[in-house]
């Protein structure tokens, strides 16, 4: 079978359940209305998708063994579909939630799906190339989702952005029942139910997920509620490892963590997306909070950086079998990191190529993290393993990324009031800059008519808002330096990393 064929096929869905994890996003407020459901509660429909999808995705190579890898993406693709139907034809909050919780679990596996069939199709000196293929789609969705949901809802209804997914989950079907064929040792294999593992893995997961989405809304540990999840959460993890040490048919089989190599790049992707989802959340932030973007104007900088990405992969893909790879990941790294390192230089005054560049450059740099990282993370896993080794690798990049979010917003909130009350001990009638900007501004009301006391009063306010803004904007620059800090101390990880050829 045609490689090509096989690769768009396997693509296909993965994209699409991709830009299902952040296309809901800007349809939160039009969801809400509908629903008839409070702001908080209406996040439920992410958290609950994050959950579920986080959840199965570690259990992809188990899963693909108990009913054969194409019989099991078949079904995962099926009920996603159906499952996007159910979404859009809702008619509670409660049901959305239900309905999100089934797309999590059938759009899960696709990704690592995806990524073990590619790496078993196209031949080792190929794998950098089919390895770009797969990351155009990792990062190509979280840029145009947000975009597409926007554009959807905006137009048609909040219900399209997943009836938008019924004719591709139909044709997708279609694709893999035809082009997909099982190796021998992917064909369904009768195994013990490993019941505590999938228990445990599942509520580990489950609880963590929720901690990060809801953490800094709650202020972490001062909620009750918050602390039992972490408590349960990092319990459950303990008793995971040791049940999958002793199982004899692991839901996640964690023995691929002896493998140096594999293990290191592991770690390596959770903060290279650590830093990626960090500053992407940032610069829309930033951009409409500080800068007054609309956005459209907010999505139109992101763009660009997803445009240099797409550009970037190819060219590592075809470089990475040319020249040594851990020489491309360590200038990815570098650049990742010089990329945030400018942000960090950002203002109040900033103009529109000053913001753009930085997102140019980070870009090109996690285009160059992606494909050798992944390319030598799984140079040393035998194509039995594959479905395993994928399902970890995807379930660190996804963690990296949920980490990285709950960290830099959380970062930003601290920042935040440490600066404001830096600055505001310098809001006192001795300061003379202060006298000086309040006397002119008193000056100014009162020439257009205001009276001596409204004017004090209003010029007091503008000030104290400018001080707001300004602990803004040094709470944003001091999170994009640490971002870039971050990144930075990967580069010692690259010593022991091993390509095997």
């Amino acid at each position: 079978m045609n490689k090509w064929l096989i690769a768009f096929t396997v693509m296909l869905p993965t994209l699409i359940e991709i830009i299902d994890t952040s296309v809901v996003n800007v349809s939160l407020d039009h969801i809400r209305g509908s629903l008839s459901a409070g702001i908080d509660e209406s996040t439920w429909t992410i958290t609950s998708y994050l959950v579920s999808n986080a959840i199965i995705i570690p259990m992809t190579g188990w899963l693909s063994r108990y009913f054969g890898r194409k019989r099991y993406m078949i079904a995962s693709i099926a009920l996603f579909t159906l499952s996007s139907l159910l979404c859009g034809f809702a008619w509670s909050l409660e049901s959305l939630v239900l309905f999100r919780v089934l797309q999590g679990v059938g759009g899960g596996a696709l990704q690592p799906l995806s990524q073990s069939i590619l790496l078993e199709t196209f031949p080792q000196k190929q794998h950098g190339m089919a390895m770009a293929i797969f990351g155009v789609g990792i990062m190509f969705g979280p840029i145009i989702g947000p975009l597409l949901g926007g554009w959807i809802t905006d137009n048609w209804s909040w219900r399209w952005i997943f009836f938008i997914n019924i004719p591709i989950g139909l044709i997708s079907i279609l694709l893999v029942a035809f082009v997909i064929m099982d190796p021998p040792y992917m064909k369904r294999m009768k195994m013990k139910i490993d019941y505590w593992g999938l228990a445990f893995l599942a509520t580990a997961l489950g609880c963590l997920q929720i901690v990060l989405d809801k953490g800094e809304r709650s202020d972490w540990f001062s909620s009750d509620f918050i602390t039992w999840l972490s408590i349960i959460s990092v319990t459950s993890l303990i008793l995971f490892v040791i049940t999958e040490l002793y199982a004899e048919h692991p839901i996640v089989n964690l023995k691929a963590f002896r493998n140096v190599t594999f293990s290191t790049g592991n770690l390596i992707m959770f903060f290279a997306f650590f830093n990626l989802f960090g500053s992407i959340v940032l610069l829309p932030i930033y951009l409409q909070i500080l800068m007054g973007y609309t956005a459209t104007l907010a999505g139109i900088v992101l763009g660009p950086g997803g445009i240099a990405t797409l550009i970037a992969m190819p060219m590592a893909g075809r470089l990475v079998t040319k020249v040594n790879p851990k020489g491309l990941l360590g200038f990815g790294i570098l650049v990742s990191a010089y990329s945030t390192y400018l942000m960090s230089d950002f203002s109040l005054a900033a103009d529109f190529n000053t913001i753009i560049w930085p997102r140019l450059v980070l870009g090109v740099g996690m285009g160059f993290i992606f494909i050798p990282l992944t390319t030598m993370t799984m140079s040393g896993i035998r194509k039995e393993d594959m479905g395993n080794a994928t399902g970890i690798y995807n379930l660190l990049r996804n963690l990296g990324g949920s980490f990285g979010v709950a960290f830099i917003t959380t970062m930003i909130a601290r920042r935040a009031q440490f600066h404001q009350t830096h600055l505001a001990e310098h809001l006192t009638p001795f300061d003379r800059g202060y006298q000086i900007t309040s006397s002119q501004l008193t000056q100014t009301l009162q020439q257009k008519g205001f009276d001596a006391v409204t004017s004090l009063q209003a010029g007091l306010s503008s000030i104290y808002g400018q001080l707001l803004r300004q602990a803004s904007m040094l709470s944003f620059n001091d999170a994009f330096y640490l971002l870039s800090i971050l990144m930075t101390c990967t580069l010692p990880l690259l010593l022991f990393m091993r390509r095997k050829t």
